[in-house]
């Protein structure tokens, strides 16, 4: 049906470029969906000579086909009382592997047992480009400081303040005072999470060098309990604070926040299959 929508927005803007802007697509996925269109009906649908894409006879009327009952579809599909079922592809973060998916999975396996997630891990970054390009169907990643794209679909699920994890056995002081004393272990900033904290470090120990880069928070943890630094960090789990005997201290006022979320493709929304793992998501961050 995707495909369907994405000829129709084609056809009505004259572009590749502009209906890859209304159905949240990169133009070369718009161009991909649009050749495998033509093998399936087996004639092309757009004069490619041309300047912008102009669409055949053939694919005006397919256009006006679709127009007419997309909407009849879409009520039907809502109205049926099967629960969802069929193949998600779901990009997500290392991070929320750990703290979000076994809980949201048992919910799919209670509410919606028929839905199969196809799970690609990545950076919030390479997600986002996925998600655009209609590699992944939705994406479990952390909100750029930025707001990120409003021609995507962003569902708040976490809010997570950052601390200054340390090792259990050190002395008080303040965090000013332990960032410029005690090496600094950095998260590595191809992430959200690690840029964020870099900010955050940089204003309040202006050229502060870290130690070394990490690209992950369970190492990082591991390498603070040993002794070897310190780092700012999301509130990290109870089970590895516990297992490592960490602490975390807060970092007061203009500690760094980071929102988890869900982000779609406007074009999907009301898409029964993702609506469930949207709300299983929802249910699995709102338990303690």
């Amino acid at each position: 049906m995707q495909w369907l929508a994405t000829l129709s927005a084609v056809v009505q803007h004259g572009s590749f470029a502009q209906a890859a802007e209304q159905v949240n697509l990169t133009p070369s996925a718009v161009s991909l969906q649009m050749k495998q269109l033509e093998q399936y009906f087996g004639q092309p649908l757009f004069d490619r000579s041309a300047r912008n894409a102009r669409p055949t006879p053939f694919a005006i009327a397919l256009a006006a086909v679709v127009n007419r009952n997309l909407a009849e579809l879409e009520s039907m599909r809502h109205a049926t009382d099967a629960p969802p079922a069929g193949n998600v592809r779901l990009g997500i973060t290392e991070s929320a592997m750990t703290t979000l998916l076994p809980q949201a999975f048992a919910q799919l396996q209670r509410h919606a047992p028929g839905i199969a997630l196809q799970i690609d891990r990545g950076t919030t970054p390479d997600l986002l480009t996925s998600l655009k390009a209609g590699r992944v169907d939705a994406a479990i990643v952390v909100r750029p400081v930025s707001g990120g794209s409003s021609r995507l679909l962003w569902t708040p699920l976490l809010r997570e303040e950052f601390v200054l994890v340390v090792p259990a056995a050190m002395a008080p002081g303040t965090t000013r005072q332990i960032l410029s004393h005690s090496p600094w272990i950095r998260l590595d900033r191809s992430v959200v999470a690690g840029q964020m904290a870099a900010r955050f470090v940089n204003q309040l120990v202006p050229q502060r060098q870290p130690l070394l880069d990490v690209p992950g928070i369970d190492a990082i943890i591991a390498m603070v309990a040993a002794g070897l630094g310190v780092s700012v960090l999301p509130r990290i789990r109870y089970q590895l604070r516990d297992a490592y005997g960490v602490r975390e201290l807060p970092l007061g006022r203009g500690a760094p926040v980071r929102q988890i979320c869900m982000v779609r493709r406007l074009a999907d929304a009301g898409m029964r299959s993702l609506d469930a793992v949207e709300q299983a998501f929802v249910a699995a961050a709102a338990l303690p």
